[in-house]
C-alpha cells in the first residue's frame, strides 16, 4: 500500500516472501558435582514439557512452505554475479548467527490455494532467541502460530532443498521448532499496509537451544554506529534482481552506506521514522550500481561493527528504483524490549504454558517445601510443588546458559557451597533430566549473592556477591555454568541490607540493581553500564525514601510481561505487592504498587 506524502505511487512494503516467491528457491561438557555429598541436596519434581515435534514434521513444514507449481531457478555467477541486489556470496562462517524462517500452513484443506507458506530471515541473539521483523511474525487476518506451522533452520548458509522423493536436505543445518512468538508492542498489521512500518521487531522462542553462535544488538546509546556515511553489512537469501521473483539457493552479503534520517524522510516523508528506523543502501533504477535488500530478506540483519545495528523492514517495489532506499528498524531504539525477550525464562515453561511473564518460586517456612506460583500479569496463581528444599538458605531464579529453562542457583546452609540446577536436554532433545553443578564453594560469609542477568553486555548472565568486608565482585558468566576471572566493582555494599535485581529497570537494554540501605531504608538504583570492574554501574540514584515497611524482595524479571522488569516487596502482614516497573531511573521508576496476594510471611525464601 502507498505511502502517505508526496512519492505515493510506486512505494511498496518489501513483505516476506510469498508461497510462489518462496516456492522459486528452495555445551560444551557441563560440569557436574556428585550428589552423593554429605549434605544432602534438593532435587525438582518439575519437569519441562519439551514441545520439539519430529525431525520429520519439521522438515515436511520446511518442504511445504517452498513448494510451488513454479521452476526453482539459481542463477550461474557466470551469468549474474550472486547477491543480495548488489552484494556477494558468503559462508555460513562468515555469518554463524544467521538463521532461515519458514512457515508452512496448509489451513486443513487439500486446496493448497489456501496454504500460508513464506520465508523469512532471522538472527540468533541467544540459543533459545532468533531476532527477526515483527511482520514476519503476524499479520492483519490474525498471528501466524509459528509453534504449530513454523520452523527455524541454522547452521547453514544453504537453503534446503527436497528431492523427487520427499527428502529434504538441510545441508549440514539444523531444524528447530519454535515454543513462542513475541513483537513489539505497538506493531499493527493494519498500519503496515497503509504504509505506517513503525514498530517492526519480533522474536521467536525455539522449543530447544540451537548451537548457532549468537550475534549481540547495539547498545542503547550508541550513535557512532548510525552516523550517515557508516558502511554496513546486510545478509539473507533474498530475490537477487529486480525483474526476477527467484530468491538466492546461498547466503548472500552486501555492504550498504547508511544514510542520514533527513535524506531518508526527504524520500518517504512521514513514512520514515527518524529515531525508529535507518535507511540505506543505494538504488540506481536497476540491478547493476544497486545494493540493496529485496523480497525474502525481510526480518535479516543490518550489521555495523559486529553488532545488529537494524532489521530488514520495507522499502520500494522491486528494490531497486532510484533515488530510494532499504528501511530497516532501528535496533539501538528497541534493544530494551529486545533484551528482555531474550532474558524471559519463566517458571510456567514447566507446565507447557509459555507465556513470557516471570513466575515467582517460594519456599514454606514450615515444610521446606519449594513452590512455583505462575504470573498471570496482575498476580500469582495456585502453587506447584517442587519438593523439599531443605538445607537451603538462599534460592535465585535465572537461566545461567541460555537454554530457554529456567534455572535455580542455592547455597547449602552448613558449607556455603552454591549450586546451579539446570535441566539437559537429551540427545533425541525430547526429554532430559536435572543436573546440579557446584559453581562456588565456601561461601558461608557471603552477605549478598545476587542473579541479575547480563551485567557485562555480553548477553551471558552473571552471578554477583558481596562478601564479608563489603565488596561487591562480579564473576562473569561464560554461558556454561562456569565463569571468568571475578571482578571488583567497589567496596562498601555492606550499608545495603537488601540488593536485588533481574533485569533491566530502566529501559536500555542493560540489568540494574536496587539496594536498600540498613540505616534509613532508603531505595537506591545501581544503573547498568554493559561494563565490568567499577564502571559497571553509573552513580546510584535514591528512588525511595524511608522504605521501611518491608521484611523481604524479590526481582524475577518481567512479571508483568511488558518487557521491562518489575519488583516484589513483602510487608511484615504477608501481603505482597508487585511495583510495576516504568523505565524511570527516577523517583518514577515504578507505578503505583499493585497486591499480588496475601500470606507470603508464609515462605521464607524468595527466588
Amino acid at each position: 500500500m502507498p505511502l502517505p506524502g508526496r512519492h505515493r505511487r510506486r512505494i511498496r512494503l518489501v513483505l516476506p516472501l510469498t508461497a510462489a516467491g518462496v516456492a522459486a528457491a528452495v555445551a560444551a561438557a557441563l560440569m557436574t558435582t556428585s550428589a552423593g555429598a554429605a549434605t544432602a541436596l534438593p532435587e525438582p519434581t518439575a519437569r519441562p514439557v519439551v514441545t520439539q515435534p519430529s525431525q520429520a514434521t519439521l522438515e515436511k513444514r520446511i518442504a511445504g512452505a517452498s513448494r510451488t507449481g513454479a521452476s526453482t531457478k539459481t542463477s550461474s555467477p557466470s551469468a549474474v554475479s550472486p547477491k543480495i541486489i548488489g552484494g556477494t556470496e558468503t559462508t555460513i562462517s562468515s555469518a554463524p548467527w544467521m538463521a532461515q524462517l519458514w512457515y508452512h500452513d496448509d489451513r486443513n484443506t487439500a486446496d493448497t490455494a489456501d496454504d500460508v507458506n513464506f520465508f523469512c530471515g532471522g538472527s540468533v541473539v541467544s540459543p533459545t532467541k532468533i531476532l527477526t521483523a515483527a511482520h514476519c511474525v503476524r499479520n492483519d487476518n490474525r498471528d501466524y502460530n509459528w509453534q504449530a506451522h513454523g520452523a527455524v533452520v541454522t547452521g547453514t548458509d544453504q537453503l534446503p532443498t527436497t528431492d523427487s522423493t520427499g527428502t529434504t536436505d538441510l545441508h549440514g543445518g539444523q531444524a528447530t521448532a519454535v515454543l513462542r512468538q513475541w513483537w513489539q508492542p505497538g506493531y499493527d498489521p493494519v498500519d503496515r499496509e497503509a504504509g505506517r512500518n513503525q514498530d517492526d521487531l519480533g522474536m521467536l522462542t525455539l522449543a530447544v537451544p540451537v548451537k548457532a553462535t549468537p550475534i549481540r544488538m547495539v547498545t542503547s546509546g550508541d550513535t557512532a554506529s548510525y552516523a550517515a556515511g557508516t558502511q554496513a553489512t546486510v545478509y539473507g537469501w533474498g530475490r537477487t534482481s529486480s525483474t526476477s521473483q527467484d530468491i538466492s539457493q546461498t547466503l548472500k552479503t552486501g555492504t550498504l552506506t547508511l544514510q542520514s534520517d533527513s535524506t531518508c524522510s526527504g524520500v518517504y516523508d512521514t513514512g520514515f521514522v527518524p529515531g525508529r528506523m535507518v535507511c540505506a543502501g543505494t538504488q540506481s533504477g536497476s540491478d547493476t550500481g544497486t545494493s540493496a535488500t529485496c523480497n525474502g530478506d525481510s526480518g535479516g540483519p543490518l550489521v555495523v561493527g559486529g553488532r545488529i545495528a537494524g532489521v530488514v523492514s520495507w522499502g520500494i517495489q522491486d528494490c531497486v528504483e532510484k533515488g530510494y532506499y532499504s528501511v530497516f528498524t532501528k535496533a539501538g531504539f528497541y534493544v530494551s524490549s529486545a533484551y528482555a525477550q531474550i532474558a524471559d525464562t519463566n517458571l510456567s515453561l514447566f507446565n507447557n504454558k509459555p507465556d513470557g511473564k516471570a513466575d515467582l518460586f517460594v519456599r514454606a517456612s514450615s515444610t521446606k517445601t519449594g513452590y512455583e506460583k505462575d504470573s498471570s500479569g496482575t498476580s500469582f496463581g495456585s502453587r506447584v510443588s517442587w519438593g523439599n528444599w531443605s538445607g537451603v538458605n538462599l534460592l535465585l531464579q535465572t537461566d545461567l546458559n541460555r537454554d530457554g529453562y529456567q534455572d535455580l542457583v542455592y547455597r547449602v546452609s552448613s558449607t556455603g557451597d552454591v549450586y546451579w540446577e539446570h535441566f539437559v536436554l537429551n540427545s533425541a532433545r525430547t526429554d532430559g533430566s536435572w543436573t546440579t553443578t557446584k559453581i562456588f564453594s565456601g561461601w558461608t560469609t557471603r552477605t549478598r549473592i545476587i542473579a541479575p542477568g547480563d551485567i557485562t553486555g555480553d548477553y551471558l548472565p552473571d552471578i554477583l556477591s558481596v562478601d564479608s568486608g563489603g565488596t561487591l565482585w562480579i564473576y562473569p558468566g561464560q554461558g556454561n555454568g562456569t565463569f571468568g576471572s571475578r571482578v571488583s566493582v567497589g567496596t562498601g555494599w555492606n550499608q545495603y541490607n537488601m540488593v536485588r535485581g533481574h533485569g533491566d529497570f530502566t529501559g536500555d537494554g542493560k540489568a540494574d540493581l536496587l539496594a536498600r540501605q540498613s540505616s534509613t531504608g532508603d531505595l537506591y538504583l545501581y544503573k547498568g553500564t554493559g561494563k565490568s570492574g567499577s564502571g559497571a554501574f553509573s552513580a546510584r540514584i535514591k528512588v525511595r525514601s524511608a522504605w521501611t515497611g518491608y521484611n523481604a524482595f524479590d526481582a524475577v524479571g518481567d512479571v508483568s510481561g511488558d518487557g521491562i522488569a518489575d519488583f516484589l516487596a513483602r510487608t511484615s502482614g504477608g501481603t505482597l505487592y508487585l511495583y510495576k516497573g516504568t523505565a524511570k531511573a527516577t523517583s518514577e521508576i515504578f507505578a503505583t504498587r499493585v497486591s499480588v496476594g496475601t500470606g507470603f510471611q508464609a515462605y521464607d525464601l524468595f527466588g
